[in-house]
Parts: structure tokens; C-alpha cells; sequence
């Protein structure tokens, strides 16, 4: 079997950041050698709040450079609240990413992981999967460092709407939609806006069914977001894959994490055309940085997304299977019983680790 070697961009970060990436590499490896077909090469690159302390840029040059380069970028978590820019914001070098690299495409799914209770109390909250979609470089982000305080007395930030991104944003929505249909997801695609109110939204949403006229064999729905925001807790489960501008995204997609356990299972994807960055939702964690303690099944989850990313985009059905073995895997360790500390366990990173290796270890490997 020829070998494919994959160029990963490694951004440990700050905080729990290397804490969870540095497994979650161990993780991906030990997958790959049970399918074979491909290999990982990573190289570690600087980038996040200590580096800006270090060398004042939290996204150095060289970096963004081996970023364009890698065939997809692995990131741990960024930020530290005691270090800002001088306007007061966070050092936030993943949203500089998504800008350079066009990565218009924030895939960020809620799946409830087999063995983890449900926050519903209902027998439809365990099978919980639904999938949103958050533009991820314009929207209420487009001009984020360029808000204007005016006399001390008010402060503005401007909402950035346009064709040249949602038209590409949409196709991929309906492609996303269609291809998760054909593995037995509902087949419905869910445009949230607040079209009722903005005219950037009532844009959005004029957009998207455009796009929804060239992509007509899937269903379609249109939700406003506070109307979404209720029924993501009164009926989740009714939700197949919903797209949405980039604050609604952000904020909708924290709910969604809540639901499935918290921010340490909430993996995500960042995809343009020719790019994309994988990390965990949750940020860097100071409080329990160092401790042994971080959640790292997000950043597991989001390797086995990106595996299966690179599989689809390299046509190597070895990377594609590698990435259900781990998600496979994650799914037998909870099964098994393995407890994080936050849904009340006593399981720290290492421990979760080596209880995903050994479900990898007994898997059967799927044929390349």
C-alpha cells in the first residue's frame, strides 16, 4: 500500500493547550497504524498569548507560513484573560487564522458520547447529533479590530454580510447536509438568522435560498435565533445541520456544547478552500492548567475529524477509517465507564488517554 505522509501544523497554545494535544497526537498515530496508508508529520509551531509576552506576536509570521503550508493545522486552545491587546480584547491568533486563511466554514458538531447522561430529561435527549455550521470570518467578526468608542460615551461595532462568502458557505452547508444524509442523518439543513429585524440578516437568508435553488433534494428550514436558542433546549433533537452568521454561531454553539456534556466534547473544524484548522471548542483553562485534569476527548474527536477531512480531500480511505477508529474508541472508553472531572468522574487527562488507546488497541481495523 502506497503511503501518504500528511504535513500537520501543530499549535499547542497556551494553558491546557499541549496538555491535550500532545495525546490527542498519540491518539491519531495509534489509529493510523491500524489502518495504515498515511503518516503524520508534525512540526510544532509557536503561537497564542505567551508568545505574544515572548516575542509580541501571538501569531508570528513564521508560523502563519508553516500554517499555509501543512496540509491541515491541529490547535490546542489560546488565550490567557491577564494577557490583552492595549484596546483590552484577548489574544485570540485562532480568529487571525480563520481571516488569513479564508476558513469560512465553522463546523462544530453536539453529539452525546454513549455513557454520558444526558442534560435533558428525556429518553430523546441520549441520542442527541446535530451539527451547526457558524460563518467564521465576517458576520459581527468581519471588523473586530476596528470597533470605535466614541468620546467615552459610546462604542460601535459594525455586522459585515456578502455574497463572495455566504455563496461558498452555503454550498458547503448543502454538501455537508447531503453527505451526512447518505449516513443516515435527516437530510434537512436549517438557515438561522434574524432576518425579521436586520437587513444584513434578511441578506443571509435572501442568500441562502438562493443557494437552496440549486441544491433543491435537500429540506430546508428557516429558524430565527432566539427562537433556535429555546428549542435547542426544549426540542435539540429536532435539528439535523443548522448554518448561521458568525456571533449566532459562536454563542448557539456553547448551548449545543452544554447539552452534550460541556466544552471538553465539543470538537470543531475551521474549512475554506484550501485550508482548515481542527481544535476543541474550550479555551485554555487556567485554573486547571497543569493539573492533570483538562477533558482532552474534544481534541481527540477533533483529530478524528481531521483524518477524515484529509481522507475526503486526499481520497485516502485509510486517514477516513482511522478517524472513525478514534471516534469509535472514544465512544467504547465512556462506554467502559471512564469519568472527567467535569460531569462529576475523577479521570484526568491521562487516564482518558489510556483508556481511548486501549479501546484503539482491541479495535478491529477497517479495510483501507
Amino acid at each position: 500500500m502506497t503511503q501518504s505522509i500528511f504535513k500537520i501544523a501543530v499549535l499547542p497554545g497556551d494553558g491546557i493547550g499541549p496538555e491535550v494535544v500532545t495525546p490527542c497526537l498519540e491518539v491519531l498515530n495509534a489509529a493510523g497504524a491500524k489502518t495504515g496508508g498515511f503518516a503524520l508529520e508534525c512540526q510544532d509551531l509557536p503561537a497564542g498569548a505567551h508568545e505574544y509576552l515572548r516575542s509580541g506576536n501571538a501569531l508570528p509570521g513564521t508560523t502563519l507560513d508553516g500554517c499555509r503550508a501543512a496540509d491541515a493545522i491541529l490547535l490546542g486552545a489560546m488565550g490567557w484573560p491577564e494577557v490583552r491587546y492595549p484596546d483590552g480584547t484577548e489574544i485570540a491568533p485562532q480568529l487571525d487564522l480563520r481571516t488569513e486563511l479564508g476558513l469560512f466554514a465553522g463546523i462544530r458538531p453536539a453529539r452525546l458520547i454513549p455513557g454520558i447522561s444526558p442534560v435533558l430529561a428525556d429518553p430523546r435527549a441520549e441520542a442527541l447529533d446535530f451539527v451547526i455550521i457558524r460563518e467564521s470570518i465576517e458576520g459581527l467578526f468581519a471588523l473586530r479590530d476596528e470597533g470605535k468608542v466614541v468620546d467615552d460615551r459610546e462604542a460601535r461595532d459594525t455586522m459585515v454580510i456578502t455574497r463572495e462568502v455566504c455563496e461558498p458557505l452555503f454550498d458547503f452547508s448543502f454538501d455537508y447536509t447531503r453527505k451526512r444524509k447518505a449516513r443516515g442523518g435527516k437530510g434537512i439543513l436549517t438557515c438561522v438568522d434574524k432576518a425579521n429585524v436586520f437587513a444584513s440578516m434578511a441578506f443571509f437568508r435572501k442568500l441562502f435560498d438562493e443557494r437552496h435553488a440549486l441544491n433543491s433534494d435537500i429540506e430546508v428550514n428557516h429558524a430565527y435565533v432566539d427562537a433556535t436558542a429555546l428549542n435547542l433546549v426544549r426540542r435539540p433533537w429536532d435539528f439535523d445541520v443548522m448554518v448561521t452568521e458568525n456571533m449566532f454561531g459562536d454563542i448557539l454553539s456553547d448551548l449545543a456544547a452544554a447539552l452534550v456534556g460541556g466544552m471538553g466534547f465539543a470538537p470543531s473544524a475551521d474549512i475554506g478552500k484550501d485550508h482548515a484548522v481542527f481544535q476543541p471548542c474550550h479555551g485554555s483553562a487556567p485554573d486547571i492548567a497543569g493539573k492533570g485534569m483538562a477533558n482532552p476527548t474534544a481534541t481527540f474527536l477533533s483529530g478524528a475529524m481531521m483524518l477524515e477531512w484529509l481522507g475526503d480531500k486526499h481520497n485516502n480511505q485509510a486517514a477516513i477509517k482511522a478517524g472513525q477508529l478514534v471516534r469509535n474508541a472514544v465512544d467504547a472508553a465512556f462506554k467502559n465507564g471512564i469519568r472527567p472531572y467535569e460531569v462529576g468522574g475523577k479521570d484526568g487527562t491521562a487516564a482518558i488517554t489510556a483508556a481511548v488507546l486501549a479501546a484503539l488497541e482491541t479495535a478491529e481495523a477497517a479495510a483501507a
